[in-house]
Formats: structure tokens, C-alpha cells, sequence
């Protein structure tokens, strides 16, 4: 079996941080989150990825590599414009061929191993078995109607749900889904729709299963789902402090990376601190990721992800909740602000 991993898109919903970065390689954690979906591949015993691309191909091809980090063999499939997740499956029916395959969106983090899915795939041969979680918002996703396990029917961003059930961004297919993905036509948005190849299945008489997730899954593509997986993550954080940390409180569980020094500051875990950074009279609350490189001085933060190469200094409210890209400057000018909740872009500064 070969996966299909979906790495195009604009990401939108995440700007102004995916001007200039792709979305699946925004950290979580201080990981890429498609480093999470590359790993989960590779731990379920696939060997061949095909990674589909669009306008950011360079960064994630510089990011992944040949694959071999992660024990994979991977080939990139560009993918002209991003026209839909059925788009993105019809043109990498070269590297599928006749086989089944693994579909996982590079933008989605789920917990759950997949090796079980596959195994259920296999033995009940199936033609197409999704993957659906209970979500509060169904209007937002793919919705489906089942009976059993057997799928009944689905529709995109429903107006009005037909169910609590959303599709997860991972599915499993047989070669059947190629002639689905022809037979199909574009949706109102210009797209062709994986709902409509997934019920073009069904209306045909194919086999179509569904699973429902029992750990948590996300769709990190915006900032609140985003911070939300970042929480989660953290939640299984182990402790390990290899930078240095005088005259400072370390409380919970806290990563401090090598090289990094946090003098004179509280860290309150889960949290976790990259490599080569500095913390000086600050405090960095729970659920807070911050990158390599960064420099912390007399601020509060928590609940937020602070990425590359980002120096903040002398901000007398704290930061909650924020995404704050690469290379940003945050420094305190005049004034007395109360709270701050940011989404900052890549190199940008901001004077308080």
C-alpha cells in the first residue's frame, strides 16, 4: 500500500503567517504539523509516499527531503491549482497505479495509530473506508450518514447537517475511487469534491466503511484548531531540561532545549523551548511552544506558539493566545495594554 499525503492549498485561513510559509509546516509543538501525518505513515509500515504540492512545493520539498528521515521514499506531485481533494487524487493516479492507498491531508493531526484502519480496510475489502469524529460545528466540515458501518451519505459544509459526523482528514481507497474522480463534476466552489467521488462510490454499489476516531483529531487550519492541537500535543509532553536555567522556576513538565538559557524567569509546563534561545525575567505559561532562537525579555506569554528567530521584549501585557511567526519583533514603546491576542506574519515588528 502507498499514501497520498495533500500539501497544497493557499491556506488562507491562516494568513498573514502562510504568506510566507506553507501551512503544514507551521509548528505545533515545535514540530511541523506534517511531520506528525509523515511520521504516522511510516509507524503504520507504509514505505511510499507521494506528497502532492502546489505554489509552496520548494519549502516543503526542503523540509522533507527525500523522505528518508522519516524511513519513507517519497515523490512529489505537483498539482497545478489547488481544485479539490479529488483533483489532487486524479492527477496522482501515475504514482498510485493499481493499487490501494492512504490518503492523510498534511494539514490534519489525528492520535490515533492508523495501522488498525488499514487492517480493517484489508480484511473487510472494502472500497473506501473514512475516518469521522463527533464535532460540534458540522456546517464547517464533510458530513456523512451512516447505517452501521456502511456510509449512506455525505455532503460538503453542509447548510443544514445531516449529521454530527465529520470526515477526518484521512481515507482509505481502492483503484475503484479513480473512476469516481472522473465520473464527477466541480462543485459550486470550482472543486472537485472527495464527498462527491466518496458518494459516487456509494450510489455504484462500492463497498464504503467508515470508522469513527477515538482519540482526538485536528484540522489545524486555523488559529484556534491550531493552538488546540498545540495543547493536546503538549499534554503528552515528557520533561528534559538541556539548556541552562539560573535562578529560575521550573514547574511541570518543560522541555528546555540545548543551548537555550532561561535566567530569572517561572516556566510553568507543559511547555517547551527550542534550542539557543534566551528567557530573561519572564513568564512563560502552560501550553506555550517556542522555537529556536528567540528572545524573551521581561514579557508574559501562555497559550501560544512563537516561531523562529522572534525577539519580544518589555511587553507589559500578556500575550495569550497568539501565533506569532518567524523572525517577528514585538518591543514596547509607550503605553500600557492590558492583554494582547496576535497573529503576527513572518518578520514583522510592532512597537507598543
Amino acid at each position: 500500500m502507498k499514501a497520498l499525503v495533500l500539501s497544497g492549498g493557499y491556506g488562507t485561513r491562516l494568513r498573514p503567517i502562510t504568506y510566507t510559509q506553507a501551512k503544514q509546516l507551521v509548528p505545533v509543538a515545535n514540530k511541523p504539523v506534517l511531520f506528525y501525518g509523515l511520521e504516522a505513515i511510516s509507524e503504520a509500515g507504509i514505505e511510499e509516499v507521494g506528497i502532492v504540492v502546489g505554489d509552496t512545493h520548494r519549502e516543503i520539498e526542503q523540509a522533507v527531503g527525500d523522505g528518508s528521515a522519516f524511513n519513507l521514499k517519497v515523490t512529489y506531485i505537483h498539482q497545478e491549482k489547488p481544485l479539490g481533494l479529488a483533483h489532487a487524487v486524479k492527477v496522482s493516479r501515475y504514482f498510485i497505479g493499481d493499487t490501494s492507498f492512504l490518503m492523510y491531508l498534511g494539514d490534519n493531526i489525528l492520535k490515533q495509530k492508523l495501522k488498525p484502519f488499514i487492517d480493517k480496510f484489508e480484511e473487510k475489502e472494502a472500497d473506501a473506508l473514512i475516518m469521522v469524529a463527533e464535532v460540534e460545528h458540522p456546517e464547517r466540515f464533510g458530513v456523512v450518514e451512516i447505517e452501521g458501518d456502511r456510509v449512506k451519505r455525505l455532503v460538503e459544509k453542509p447548510k443544514e447537517p445531516i449529521s454530527n459526523l465529520a470526515l477526518v482528514g484521512v481515507y482509505l481507497f481502492s483503484p475503484a475511487v479513480f473512476q469516481a474522480v472522473e465520473e464527477i463534476k466541480p462543485s459550486w466552489r470550482g472543486e472537485l469534491e472527495i464527498t462527491d467521488a466518496i458518494q459516487w462510490l456509494v450510489d455504484n454499489g462500492y463497498r464504503v466503511l467508515c470508522e469513527k476516531v477515538t482519540g482526538w483529531w485536528k484540522d489545524t487550519g486555523k488559529l484556534e484548531d491550531l493552538l488546540e492541537a498545540n495543547r493536546l500535543i503538549l499534554d503528552d509532553l515528557e520533561g528534559k531540561i538541556e539548556g541552562e536555567v539560573p535562578s529560575s522556576r521550573i514547574e511541570g513538565r518543560v522541555i528546555v532545549g540545548k543551548a537555550s538559557v532561561v535566567r530569572n524567569s517561572t516556566v510553568r509546563g507543559p511547555a517547551v523551548i527550542g534550542e539557543s534561545c534566551l528567557i530573561e525575567n519572564s513568564y512563560i505559561g502552560p501550553y506555550t511552544s517556542i522555537h529556536n532562537k528567540v528572545v524573551l525579555r521581561n514579557v508574559e506569554v501562555e497559550n501560544s506558539i512563537i516561531l523562529q528567530g522572534s525577539r519580544i521584549e518589555n511587553i507589559e501585557g500578556r500575550i495569550h493566545s497568539s501565533l506569532i511567526g518567524r523572525e517577528v519583533e514585538l518591543v514596547k514603546k509607550d503605553g500600557k495594554p492590558s492583554g494582547i491576542s496576535l497573529m503576527l506574519g513572518d518578520r514583522s515588528r510592532i512597537e507598543f
